[in-house]
């Protein structure tokens, strides 16, 4: 299908944005649909050199962005949200074949995307410091500033959501923003959000897209005009970030990997139970950083669940997103393929027993389900980002907490029990950034805050009231007639 004028390939083909489509001086790589591996479009890919002379054009325009009137802002952002709805149909067609996840979970990242650009726009028309008490005579009072320029680094599971998660609220409060997209989903990650505030009226070099590999972002976290880094990623990853950018004293926001556990006792609903587990576990190949990746059952009902587990899995057809006869898409690549086959692999060898699953064809791979696991497997202790749930079985609340707790990650935990109380009570001990009571691990809400502990990240948190912590620095300003008189 021909793509409409608005989201025309020939726009950006080979190119990088910076208010205008620009040839990148990296080259450029091909866009693939994951399922068929089609050719989709081509990117420009940036060079470190293109990361500075970007940065250097988003510093010069921040000031002018942060001085425009609120409600000129405010009307770019929703003329930028008229841009979406007006081009979700064809948007999430292109999400499904470049990311490989279902139509549906497309059309979710469009409407969370609408409402994270609700919810900037209402950062900028909001209140943006408090009057401080003082004495008679003076003025004190503290308003929030832009950092500058933000650096965003975006993955490649939901980068229109992941990519404006930070690109929309850094805006709203007068950063200007280095947007590099995984070159994987270049276009939904960023070409897209270029587009729509393009059309929106966004001043030139406010914003900038520029799809790359590790040396352009290692190049966004060591540029001076850089004040911040957002990152979403890989902990391994994340820690390479946090400690250049360190170096350079900058602010930085690591929301990273997880090995989350759902926890459920001996009163739960086995077939709701199962269902959150299958949901938790597969849902976009289980390649979301919340994803169920430890099932703790409790030993009276393990039996039981497994069998219920393994039921769905057998019935969940993978394919190709575009057919919509499926449940699973394809994984990203092949290489993160090898790496799950190779984790749940592993689990056999050491003596986990395959319940489901196990095995793949190209990029497809079924959905997994694994009893038995011990700290000691791979499948205990690494995030897997693939569709394998690891079922763990414990006969008190106090083993199942010291299970869950037990992983260097921190994003997201839930408890399934018909006792609310109970559960909360376990929850209150789980060490994450994220509980759940009576639901699966992966869940997100543009109005509320998210943000893992350990490995998951540095503490800090996106969305909703958090943003205006992240993308604002205090300044404490006071105000009076006459200088007073000091004794010396």
């Amino acid at each position: 299908m021909q793509a409409s004028p608005a989201l025309a390939a020939s726009r950006w083909n080979g190119k990088i944005f910076g208010g205008t489509w620009t040839q990148a001086h990296g080259g450029t790589q091909h866009v693939f649909e994951k399922a068929t591996g089609a050719a989709l479009a081509q990117v420009g890919i940036a060079s470190p050199a293109d990361i500075a002379a970007a940065a250097k054009a988003a510093a010069a325009a921040q000031p002018g962005w942060a001085a425009m009137p609120p409600a000129d802002r405010a009307a770019i952002f929703r003329k930028a949200i008229a841009f979406f709805e007006a081009n979700a149909e064809e948007m999430a067609r292109f999400i499904a074949r470049e990311t490989g996840g279902l139509i549906a979970k497309a059309q979710f990242e469009i409407g969370a995307v609408v409402m994270q650009l609700q919810l900037a726009a209402s950062l900028i028309l909001g209140p943006q410091g408090v009057v401080l008490p003082t004495t008679p005579g003076r003025l004190n009072y503290a308003k929030r500033v832009p950092h500058g320029v933000v650096g965003v680094i975006s993955p490649f599971n939901f980068p229109l959501l992941l990519s404006m998660r930070s690109t929309a609220p850094a805006l709203a409060v007068g950063n200007a923003v280095v947007l590099k997209p995984d070159p994987q989903t270049a276009v939904t990650g960023g070409f897209f959000i270029a587009r729509a505030f393009e059309d929106a009226g966004l001043p030139a070099g406010v914003l900038q897209v520029l799809p790359g590999a590790a040396d352009a972002g290692e190049a966004m976290c060591t540029d001076p005009h850089i004040r911040m880094i957002a990152f979403t990623g890989s902990t391994a990853a994340g820690r390479r970030v946090g400690e250049l950018a360190g170096r350079h004293l900058k602010k930085v926001a690591l929301e990273l990997g997880g090995k989350n556990s759902l926890i459920i006792l001996e009163d739960a609903d086995l077939d709701r139970a199962a269902s959150n587990v299958a949901w938790g576990a597969y849902f976009h190949q289980g390649q979301i950083c919340m994803a169920t990746g430890r099932v703790l059952v409790h030993g009276s009902i393990a039996g039981e669940l497994t069998r219920r587990l393994v039921a769905k899995a057998h019935q969940l057809p993978v394919g190709d997103p575009m057919t919509g006869q499926v449940a699973l898409g394809p994984i990203i690549n092949e290489r993160q393929r090898d790496r799950v086959h190779a984790i749940v692999q592993d689990a056999v060898k050491e003596g986990a027993t395959l319940e489901a699953g196990g095995t793949y064809d190209r990029l497809f791979y079924k959905p997994t389900v694994l009893s038995g696991v011990r700290p000691t497997m791979r499948a205990f202790r690494e995030e897997v980002f693939g569709p394998v749930a690891s079922i763990i079985a414990f006969h008190t609340d106090d083993e199942a907490i010291a299970i869950a707790n037990d992983t260097e990650y921190g994003l997201s935990t839930a408890v399934i029990s018909r006792a609310i109380g109970r559960a909360m009570a376990i929850g209150e001990r789980l060490q994450s950034g994220i509980v759940h009571i009576n639901d699966q691990t992966v869940a997100d809400d543009a109005s509320n805050p998210f943000g893992g502990r350990g490995a998951s990240g540095n503490g800090g948190a996106m969305g909703g009231p958090a943003d205006l912590d992240e993308y604002t620095q205090w300044r404490w300003i006071t105000v009076q007639d006459e200088p007073p008189a000091y004794p010396f």
